[in-house]
Parts: C-alpha cells; sequence; structure tokens
C-alpha cells in the first residue's frame, strides 16, 4: 500500500497541464536526481514506418522445419516513434496511445512531447535508439524518449516486429527476435541517416546518425551487444536454433557487416543471453566503444551474477560501468511506471512493470540521470558531465547529483578495458536476502 502511495503522490505533483493527467511518462520522484528532470524546451514526436524488404522469415522457417538454405522472406515492416527538440511554445496532442502487456487493452500515455510539432531549428543532434523487451512496445521506455529530447537528441523507439505485446506468440516468434533484435536496431540507424539528407522529412538535418547511441531492454540489450561487437558463440544452444542464428555469431561475414562506426556507445539494461551461453568472453571482448550496465541484483530472467554482471566482467575490450539496483528484480529502470489499467487487471499485467525494491518512477528518474550523464560524455563530449560517472562503489556513502540518502541501495562499478572482476562470492541467498532488505528500505524511503 506504502508503494502505491508513494506512486500515487508523485504523479499527482508531476502532473502538468489543464488536465489532471494520469498515466504520465514525464513525472518525477521526491529523490530525483539532478539531471533527471527533462529542460524546459518543447518536445515534439512523430510516427514512422520503415521497410526492411525481403527479410529472412525465420518465424516461418521454424514453424515449417525448413533448411536454412530454404528460409523464405518476407518484407519486415518497423514503426517508430521519434522524438525530438520542437520550436518553442509548441502546443497540441501529448496523448501516446499504447496497448498493455495483455496485447488488448489501450491506454493514453500522457507526456509533454507534441505530436508532430514543427522540428526546432537545431542542426544535427546525436541519435538514440530505444529497443524494448520480448514483449515490448515503443512506449515502455517513452519517459527516456521524451527526457532525452528535451535535452538535445534525436530518440526513436522501435516496434519490434514479431517481438511486441500484439505480434508476440511465445516460441513460435521467439526465433525472430533473437536473430532480428540487431538487424531492426542497425537497419533503423541506417534508415535515418539516409531520411536525414531527404528533402522535405521532417527531420531533414536534425539527426546526426554519426553519434549513434543505443539504449536496449532485455533483449533490446541482446540485440545492441551484437550491434555492438559481440558475436553469439558457436555452442550457444539457443534452444536448439543455432542453425539460424549463425549470422549473428562471431567470426561470420554477416555479424561483421552489422558493426557500423557510427555506433559509439551502448546501454544495456537487465540485457538477456549470458545466462543461457549467448556469449563467452571472447564474443563479448569484441565490444570496443563505452557500455554502461544496468540491473537488479535479483533478476531472475536475465539474471545477475552468472547474467549482466558476468557481461560486464566479460566486455573486457572496453571501459564500461555497471549501476546495480540492490534487490530488484528484471524491471530495473526500463519500464515506465504501472498505467492505472494494469493496476486494475493486476497478475501478470501488472508485474510486467512493477518494481519490486524500488518504485519505478524513482528507477526512471534514476535512468534519466545517468543516461543524460553517460550521452552528454560519449555522444556530445561534454566531459563536464563525467563528475555524475565518477562515483563512490556504494550509494550510501553518497554521490554527486544525490540527495542524502537518495542513493541507499544503489551501487556503480566501474572498469576499463582489459580489465575483469571475479563474481562477488556470496552465495545467491545471500544476495537475495540482503536485497529484500535493502528493498524494504528503499520502498520506505520513497
Amino acid at each position: 500500500m506504502a508503494y502505491r502511495m508513494v506512486i500515487g503522490a508523485a504523479l499527482c505533483v508531476a502532473a502538468a497541464g489543464p488536465v489532471a493527467a494520469q498515466n504520465v511518462v514525464d513525472g518525477l520522484s521526491a529523490n530525483a536526481p539532478a539531471l533527471a528532470p527533462q529542460e524546459p524546451r518543447s518536445v515534439g514526436v512523430t510516427t514512422l514506418t520503415l521497410t526492411n524488404p525481403d527479410q529472412p522469415d525465420i518465424t516461418a522457417a521454424v514453424a515449417g522445419q525448413t533448411s536454412l538454405g530454404a528460409v523464405p522472406s518476407r518484407d519486415r515492416d518497423l514503426v517508430l516513434d521519434v522524438w525530438y527538440p520542437a520550436v518553442d511554445g509548441a502546443t497540441g496532442d501529448t496523448t501516446l496511445n499504447a496497448f498493455l502487456r495483455d496485447g488488448v487493452t489501450q491506454v493514453e500515455l500522457q507526456g509533454r512531447a507534441v505530436r508532430d510539432a514543427q522540428a526546432a531549428d537545431t542542426g544535427p543532434l546525436p541519435l538514440v535508439l530505444l529497443s524494448h523487451g520480448y514483449p515490448g512496445n515503443r512506449y515502455l521506455m517513452s519517459h527516456l524518449g521524451e527526457n532525452l529530447a528535451s535535452k538535445g537528441y534525436v530518440v526513436a523507439s522501435i516496434d519490434h516486429d514479431e517481438s511486441t505485446y500484439r505480434t508476440a506468440n511465445g516460441f513460435a516468434t521467439f526465433p525472430s527476435t533473437l536473430l532480428n533484435r540487431p538487424r531492426d536496431q542497425m537497419f533503423v540507424l541506417d534508415q535515418l541517416a539516409r531520411k536525414n539528407g531527404e528533402a522535405g522529412f521532417a527531420l531533414e538535418g536534425r539527426i546526426d546518425a554519426e553519434n549513434t547511441g543505443i539504449v536496449g531492454y532485455s533483449m533490446g540489450g541482446y540485440g545492441a551487444l551484437i550491434a555492438a561487437g559481440a558475436g553469439l558463440a558457436d555452442r550457444t544452444g539457443l534452444f536448439g536454433l543455432d542453425p539460424y542464428l549463425t549470422a549473428n555469431q562471431s567470426g561470420t561475414q554477416s555479424h561483421a557487416d552489422l558493426q557500423d562506426d557510427r555506433l559509439k556507445t551502448v546501454v544495456a539494461i537487465g540485457p538477456w543471453g549470458r545466462q543461457r551461453d549467448a556469449w563467452d568472453r571472447d564474443g563479448l571482448s569484441e565490444i570496443d566503444i563505452p557500455a554502461l550496465f544496468i540491473a537488479g541484483s535479483a533478476d531472475d530472467v536475465s539474471l545477475y551474477e552468472d547474467g549482466v554482471r558476468q557481461i560486464f566482467a566479460d566486455t573486457v575490450g572496453t571501459d564500461r560501468a555497471l549501476l546495480t539496483f540492490e534487490g530488484e528484480g528484471h524491471n530495473a529502470a526500463a519500464p515506465i511506471p504501472a498505467p492505472d489499467e494494469a493496476v486494475a487487471i493486476g497478475g501478470n499485467v501488472l508485474a510486467h512493470y512493477e518494481g519490486r525494491a524500488f518504485s519505478n518512477l524513482f528507477m526512471n528518474d534514476v535512468a534519466q540521470h545517468f543516461l543524460t550523464a553517460w550521452f552528454d560524455a560519449e555522444l556530445k563530449g561534454d566531459d563536464a558531465k563525467r563528475a555524475f560517472l565518477e562515483l563512490v562503489e556504494d550509494g550510501a556513502d553518497g554521490w554527486t547529483g544525490f540527495a542524502d540518502g537518495a542513493a541507499d541501495g544503489l551501487r556503480w562499478e566501474t572498469l576499463a578495458a582489459g580489465a575483469t572482476l571475479q563474481p562477488i562470492p556470496l552465495p545467491a541467498g545471500v544476495w537475495l536476502l540482503g536485497g529484500a532488505l535493502l528493498g524494504l528500505g528503499a520502498l520506505r524511503r520513497r
């Protein structure tokens, strides 16, 4: 009950505009760190559909037990919502019409971004791609889209076909995600770079695709790591689908063809795959761009010690950081706060959004804070923001940009290229118990 009251009170305080907005994506918690709030500039949002022609139809191939050499093809449509700085004083519709986890219930999300507002005359801005989990949709991280756009980025969030709430179908479509996730991401990068030069395109000249970052959650993180260079191991055993996944395998020409110098950094939130041996250290060491990992220490989907933290340890080819929410599960930092309709439905629909140790609103604020500092430093060259990334490990000892006590239950680790670490020598049960106790304290604080 206290958890609901914290979220509800924060949303009411944060609501803006002529209507008492519900399901807001731009709320702020009382303990929001310094870089979490949006900048005051106007933000626009528009919807695009990009078609990648003649792509392997792996869903049809698996269903028909088709041999690898006879995989059928089809056009692959990807719907995006793109956030961007708009002209000052832009007004209009600020509603996002989304589906919930059940793929049936439609809801209205409220933000600040004005639908199809005229783009501000900014010149080229760094590009950030948002890639949801399985299943998910392009609005699952809409708070990040709007927030980063207010800070001078073009942010494109992708509906990954056969991975959305309405198109995912369990094992029947999961192989499509394993194959297509990094390919979708890099196709969108390439197409937005091309459209940036098209006369009449609403964002003509506003996209600096030469400085691109990806934020991937869960399966989106899996794709982002492959796109960043981490080819799959040749012994993955991912549900017996190895023949269909060789295109993403380390050492293949098809994986090499995915690599693009325009991708400068990735942020992987709860990235899926290491717990299934999708990679080994050799594959992960191929990443040579800075990487930020975000995870909950009680992640029961991607796992923590044998999952995300092991990825962090194995990515020895680059400088990287790991932000941990102690006691938090797989929903750490990424999903929007549970819409009211999800709360009413409950069950798995609600669990898809909820945090277990921290409120989603606070975790969103923390993510906005760190992603602002990270992307400003890596994509804009703003070295002053590195002060927010040079931290002691334990948030309880005080972090730059956080009020006293606000970072309790958070942990920050960094490793330079070439360095690694050993798993924390504590049994998993100790971590779970400690995380649960920290989580109770976090709920009381927030």
